[in-house]
C-alpha cells in the first residue's frame, strides 16, 4: 500500500465515535531544562487511556453485520484489549480478549469493566497472539491485530493529523514509542505524505527492540524473549504491513532503558500532573536522550503519551529509580574507620561536598543503611542527593581524598534491586543494643543533632534511612547503652524531643537481627 492511500485512509478513518481528540501541550519544565520546546500529545486523556481504541474501532466499524454478530477477538497486553472492548460495547458485540498473565491487574479488570471476556494465556503479546488464533478458528470470530492491519494502522495515524492541525508552526521531530508498530506507521505514513520534511524517530525499550533489529537485519526477526518493564510494547516480533512502513518511512530509531523511562515519568508528573505508563514515557526519555546527545537548542518536539494504565504497584519502583535515571541520586558504599567521631566526621563532610554552591540546594542523604560488623570498619550503604549526571563519580573521589574509601554504585543494578534492602543481619559486636525508631524531620542538622548529644560511650550499632519524600523521616537506630546508664539514655532522649518507640522487644528484631 502506498503512503498516498494511508492519507486517504487516515482522513477518513472513524474514530471519534469513541475517540477524543487529545491535547497537544507544552512541556514547560522539560523544555525549560532542555532549552527546547517539547510538546506533548496526551493519549493518556482518551477514554480507555491510551490511543489503541482509535485503530481497533476504526477497524471493527467497518466490519459485516455478519461478522458483527459472531463478535471479535483479539490478543493484547491491555492497551489494545480495552479499545477493541469499548468498540465492541459501542458496537454491540460480543469481545473475547486473550491477554499474557503478565498483564497489569489494572488493565485486567478495566477490559472487564468494559465487557470484555477475558483469557490469559502465555507470557508474552506472541504467546496470547498465538493462543487467539486457535480460539478465533474454533469460535468463528473476526481477529483485531493490534498493530498488523491496514485499519488499525490507520485508525492510529489519526493522531498525526491531530498533531499538524493543532500545531502548524515549524517542527523538528515527532518521538514515537514501537511495539509492534502500527502506531508508528500511521503516524509516519501521515506526516512524510503532509509534511515530509518533519522527522519521526521510533522509540524502544532496549530489551525489546524486535523493530530496530528487523530494520538493520531488512527482515523480521523475532526476539528469543522481551523485557516486561513496558509492558505495552514487549513485542517480540512486529508486523509484515508496519516493518514494510518503518521500514521505508521512519527516519531513526532509539533505544532506552528502564531508569531513563522512570526518569521521564516523572518529568511528565511534573507539568502535567498525571501518571504515564512506562510505554507512555518512552517518547519523553528518548527526547532527553536525543538533545543530550546532539546537544541541541531551539528546536520543537512532540512526544506522544501513547498510554497511562499503570499499576499502582509499580509505582514505588518507578520513584525509586527515577532519581537514578535522571541522575538526582548517587549510590555508594562508603567504609568509615569504627573509631569515635568518624560518623560525624562523615557526615559533615557530605555538608560540605563540592557542587552545592553557586545557588545550588544543599546536598541531602536520600538514604542511609549500616549495621556494625567488624570491629575495625564500617561499611554504609549512602545515597545523595545530586544536581546533575556525572556527579557520582567527583563525589567517590573526594570521599577517598578524605580518607573514607568509596564505591560508585549508581548504575549497579544488584545494590539498586537487592543489597540496599539486606544491609543488615545479627551481629556479634551489637553487646547491649537497644534499639528504636524516631521520626526525624527533614532538615539540616537533624542527625548532627542527635550525634551531639549523644554521649561519647553510647555507640550507634545500626542506622536504617531512606527518604520518602515527607517532611518527616522515618529512622530505625541501633545504640549500644550499658544497662547502667539507661537513666542518662532517658535525659537524652528527652532533651532530643524526636518522636520516638523503643523496638527492642520487638519479636521481628529479635528473629533477624539480635544474637
Amino acid at each position: 500500500m502506498e503512503s498516498s492511500d494511508y492519507l486517504q485512509r487516515v482522513l477518513t478513518a472513524r474514530v471519534y465515535d469513541v475517540a477524543s481528540e487529545t491535547d497537544l501541550v507544552p512541556a514547560r519544565n522539560l523544555g525549560r531544562r532542555l532549552h527546547n520546546r517539547v510538546l506533548l500529545k496526551r493519549e493518556d486523556q482518551q477514554p480507555v487511556f491510551s490511543f489503541k481504541l482509535r485503530g481497533a474501532y476504526n477497524k471493527m466499524v467497518r466490519l459485516s453485520p455478519e461478522q458483527l454478530a459472531r463478535g471479535v477477538i483479539c490478543a493484547s497486553a491491555g492497551n489494545h484489549a480495552q479499545g477493541v472492548a469499548l468498540g465492541a460495547h459501542k458496537l454491540g458485540t460480543r469481545a473475547v480478549i486473550v491477554m499474557p498473565t503478565t498483564t497489569p491487574a489494572v488493565k485486567i479488570e478495566a477490559v472487564k469493566t468494559l465487557g470484555g471476556e477475558v483469557v490469559l494465556h502465555g507470557e508474552s503479546y506472541s504467546d496470547a497472539y498465538a493462543h487467539a488464533l486457535v480460539l478465533q478458528q474454533e469460535h468463528g470470530l473476526t481477529f483485531v491485530h493490534p498493530f498488523d492491519d491496514p485499519d488499525v494502522i490507520a485508525g492510529q495515524g489519526t493522531i498525526a493529523m491531530e498533531i499538524l492541525r493543532q500545531h502548524q508552526g515549524p517542527l523538528d521531530a515527532i518521538f514515537v514509542a514501537i511495539g509492534g508498530g502500527g502506531l508508528i506507521s500511521g503516524v509516519a505514513s501521515y506526516v512524510k505524505a503532509v509534511r515530509p520534511e518533519i522527522r519521526v524517530i521510533g522509540v524502544q525499550m532496549n530489551d525489546s527492540d524486535a523493530m530496530i533489529r528487523s530494520v538493520r537485519e531488512k527482515s523480521r526477526i523475532t526476539l528469543p524473549d522481551v523485557g516486561l518493564f513496558s509492558d505495552g510494547t514487549a513485542v517480540k516480533q512486529v508486523g509484515e504491513e508496519t516493518f514494510r512502513v518503518t521500514s521505508a518511512l521512519v527516519d531513526e530509531f532509539m533505544t532506552v532503558d528502564t531508569d531513563s523511562v522512570c526518569a521521564a515519568i516523572k518529568d511528565i508528573f511534573v507539568d502535567t500532573r498525571s501518571i504515564v505508563e512506562p510505554a507512555g514515557a518512552l517518547a519523553v526519555a528518548a527526547v532527553k536522550q536525543y538533545v543530550a546527545t546532539r546537544k541541541c537548542r531551539g528546536e520543537t518536539y512532540v512526544a506522544i503519551l501513547c498510554g497511562a494504565n499503570m499499576n499502582f504497584d509499580r509505582l514505588r519502583f518507578v520513584a525509586e529509580r527515577a532519581e537514578v535515571g535522571e541522575e538526582r541520586e548517587a549510590l555508594m558504599a562508603v567504609t568509615i574507620p569504627e573509631e569515635r567521631g568518624s560518623f560525624r566526621r562523615f557526615l559533615e563532610l557530605i555538608g560540605n561536598l563540592p557542587g552545592q554552591g553557586q545557588g545550588k540546594s544543599p546536598r541531602n542523604v536520600t538514604e542511609f543503611n549500616y549495621r556494625i560488623s567488624d570491629s575495625t570498619r564500617a561499611h554504609v550503604f549512602v545515597g545523595l542527593s545530586t544536581h546533575g549526571r556525572g556527579e557520582s563519580a567527583k563525589i567517590v573521589a573526594t570521599f577517598g581524598k578524605h580518607g573514607f574509601d568509596a564505591i560508585d554504585l549508581t548504575h549497579d543494578d544488584l545494590a539498586q534491586e537487592h543489597i540496599r534492602h539486606m544491609v543488615g543481619g545479627r551481629s556479634d559486636l551489637a553487646k547491649d543494643e537497644r534499639l528504636l525508631r524516631f521520626v526525624f524531620p527533614e532538615r539540616p542538622g537533624a542527625l548532627l543533632k542527635f550525634l551531639s548529644l549523644m554521649r561519647p560511650g553510647w555507640n550507634i550499632s545500626l542506622f536504617h534511612y531512606r527518604n520518602q519524600g515527607a517532611d518527616y523521616g522515618k529512622i530505625l537506630v541501633g545504640l549500644q547503652v550499658p544497662p547502667s546508664e539507661d537513666g542518662e539514655f532517658q535525659v537524652f532522649l528527652d532533651t532530643l524531643g524526636y518522636p520516638y518507640v523503643e523496638e527492642t522487644d520487638n519479636p521481628v528484631y529479635r528473629l533477624f537481627l539480635q544474637r
